[in-house]
């Protein structure tokens, strides 16, 4: 058993929530080292390039936020990190220069805005990525935004997906653009449709296995499956339930989800997803993604006659605090108040 997964079995990741206050109020220096790696299960990174000092991400699903939700982590940023946080390549927003005796009230600011940390590190499924003009750009299939909120909805805060092999990472997109960087992942659902009782269903074909790093760098291969919107969220709990019953969990560069994908094919992954659910899966429909590939940067008609909405550019990312506030209010003054990061830098 590798050191982490023995760290696992002596104690849930998400259960060091219950010891924040209690390092908050003794020091950096009193977290075991067991629960420095657990309190990654609650977005806390610490860093030892900047002694003292921690890391946290903040889980934004379908990098959908609002103004609210972004002038109060823009008031973070510039109250405890240092003026400035970073936005990733999955949508979410890190702190830096964060001390472990403020985490409390970092995360009692946060969860007061409808944010949350939780499962952002280590053998968890990550932040899931979606198109972040989902509902506004008229290249998408279909809004495919609400299947992002039910699929997160089931695994944060659940324990029954806190113990995977390793990180999982998700893509559900209805755009047609290629925006969210699907055979990168180890489960992607992009926009499909298919023939069903003598109708035309919109829905999504299922890719699984990508990554690009852990062992090398490998495509997503195509399960032929095709699932509904309405069947898609639990199908993605379906994919990753097996990921941790039947995954390696061994040499930590060849426990990703590609390594049990090559080890069975995909016909065995199909078949075991099928026992699981209980029901037949309907093979792959037509691909509806187009050739090419947007980062939604610049300026874009919406669906709605006479209505834009306008992609930043934030060079690798680093975004300061004073910056943040600024978005919120421009994304209130002008718009509705809706603010969506990307999967690009």
């Amino acid at each position: 058993m590798n050191k982490l997964e023995q760290i696992k079995a002596e104690k849930d990741g998400l259960d060091v929530g219950a010891d924040i206050p209690r390092y908050a109020q003794l020091g950096v220096d009193a977290i075991e080292e067991g629960d420095l790696e657990r309190l990654k299960w609650w977005g806390i990174f610490f860093r030892r390039h900047t002694p003292g000092h921690f890391m946290m991400r903040i889980r934004i699903p379908n990098g959908l936020t609002d103004a609210t939700q972004l002038r109060t982590i823009g008031e973070i940023t510039g109250r405890f990190g240092r003026g400035f946080a970073d936005i990733t390549t999955r949508q979410q927003v890190q702190l830096r220069w964060i001390r472990i005796d403020d985490v409390p009230a970092i995360l009692d600011r946060l969860r007061a805005a409808g944010l949350v940390t939780l499962q952002t590190g280590q053998d968890n499924i990550r932040n899931v990525v979606g198109c972040p003009a989902a509902g506004l750009t008229p290249n998408e299939l279909f809004d495919a935004s609400p299947v992002v909120r039910a699929f997160t909805g089931a695994f944060v805060g659940n324990k029954a997906y806190t113990n995977l092999p390793r990180k999982f990472n998700v893509t559900i997109t209805g755009c047609r653009e290629n925006c969210t960087h699907a055979e990168t992942q180890d489960l992607a659902l992009v926009p499909a449709t298919r023939s069903l009782g003598g109708e035309p269903v919109a829905g999504f074909n299922v890719l699984v296995g990508g990554k690009n790093g852990s062992g090398g760098y490998r495509i997503a291969t195509p399960l032929d499956v095709f699932v509904r919107p309405d069947e898609a969220a639990e199908l993605c709990s379906a994919v990753v339930l097996l990921f941790r019953d039947h995954g390696s969990r061994e040499a930590r560069n060849k426990v990703r989800l590609a390594f049990l994908v090559d080890d069975w094919g995909v016909a065995t992954v199909r078949e075991v997803l099928e026992t699981r659910l209980g029901k037949a899966l309907e093979r792959a429909g037509a691909d509806q993604r187009l050739p090419g590939v947007t980062d939604h940067v610049g300026v874009f008609r919406q669906r709605r006659a006479a209505l834009n909405y306008v992609g930043l550019l934030v060079p690798v990312g680093r975004i300061t605090g004073d910056q943040l506030v600024e978005v919120a209010r421009l994304a209130s003054s002008y718009g509705t108040g809706e603010i969506r990061l990307t999967p690009d830098k």
